[in-house]
């Protein structure tokens, strides 16, 4: 148990070394960007001294340095800022442009991240199952008129972009057929059975797009162990196919498949932007990309670190749990 709490800790700080790392590359990109939020507000037409001016009131005329340092300093406050949006009308006029308090980047994402949450949520129960379930049965029945019909299903799911596939399912079930809206108008307060309903299409093409890896994944997995020694006496001892795959190659077979799932949960929240903008899911994939049109450096920024918090975070936990299904990990050659 002391060496588990140690690769643990081990992963955790190595977690934390990343994110660092990550924050630089974060700000770098960000602020290379063409343009800033003083040029994209005031237009093309814009004078250098009104430019000047509105950089000057939000700061963004300091060096890169102390920008970094002052929004990390933040970060690790919990404070990720105040989009320059408000920050520039609320300096002008002391109050944002519908009359109540500056709500911070910290509040204007935090309810779409919980939107966000909740589609990967829903993706997650119908992908996770429906993978390894097919999984499964295709390396049950490995070779066979299904094996082959699964393997170019979920070969073309895969090769197809998720905008593509967004649009086939608006038109076989929003058009052709109308079972669930093509918007997705989420809103605060709205009953949960209304809120899945809406949620539907873009949870079905997340799921399109992560069923087939995780699938092969559980399907290579399987097939791999089934030669091994320990498979032949169970089969020798009268175990069905069925029984021998989930009681004895399923559980030896859980860290790569437990790595692909981690993946592509991450990717659940981190790929989720093109599939909002499509069904105009308010999420964080939404913010993110109407942030980008006008350079609102700290909403940008706080939305970058998000995903790679996840992206890290989901890995960690990876990690993790295949070291514990799988002892042999804690002691590496």
């Amino acid at each position: 148990m002391a060496g588990l709490l140690r690769i643990i800790l081990q992963r955790l700080a190595l977690g934390v070394v990343t994110l660092f790392a990550v924050s630089i590359i974060i700000f770098v990109a960000v602020n290379a960007l063409p343009g800033d939020f003083a040029q994209a507000i005031l237009g093309q037409g814009a004078t250098p001294e009104a430019v000047a001016a509105i950089r000057e009131q939000l700061g963004l005329d300091q060096n890169a340095f102390t920008r970094y340092v002052t929004w990390l300093g933040g970060v690790l406050r919990g404070d990720l800022g105040v989009p320059l949006s408000q920050a520039l009308f609320a300096g002008n006029f002391g109050t944002t442009a519908t009359g109540t308090d500056v709500i911070t980047v910290v509040e204007q994402i935090a309810p779409r991240l919980k939107n966000t949450l909740f589609l990967a949520g829903v993706s997650a129960a119908i992908s996770v199952p429906l993978a390894v379930g097919l999984g499964i049965l295709t390396a049950l029945y490995r070779n066979s008129a299904f094996d082959k019909a699964m393997n170019v299903s979920t070969l073309s799911a895969i090769s197809s972009p998720e905008f593509f596939l967004a649009y086939i399912l608006i038109l076989f079930l929003a058009v052709l057929n109308p079972i669930f809206p093509s918007l997705s108008n989420i809103f605060p307060g709205m009953e949960f059975s209304d809120r899945l309903n809406k949620t539907m299409l873009p949870a079905l093409t997340l799921t399109l797009a992560v069923t087939a890896q995780m699938m092969r994944m559980t399907r290579a997995a399987i097939i791999n162990l089934l030669a091994s020694p320990y498979i032949e006496m169970a089969r020798l001892k009268g175990l069905s196919p069925m029984r021998v795959i989930v009681t004895h190659a399923l559980p030896n077979a859980l860290a790569p498949i437990i790595t692909v799932v981690a993946l592509n949960l991450a990717f659940l929240v981190t790929g989720v932007v093109v599939v909002e903008v499509v069904f105009v899911y308010p999420g964080i994939g939404q913010l993110f990309v109407d942030s980008v049109k006008i350079r609102d450096i700290p909403v940008v920024q706080a939305c970058c670190l998000i995903f790679a918090a996840v992206y890290i975070l989901l890995n960690l936990t990876a990690d993790i749990l295949s070291i514990i299904s799988n002892p042999r990990l804690r002691h590496p050659k």
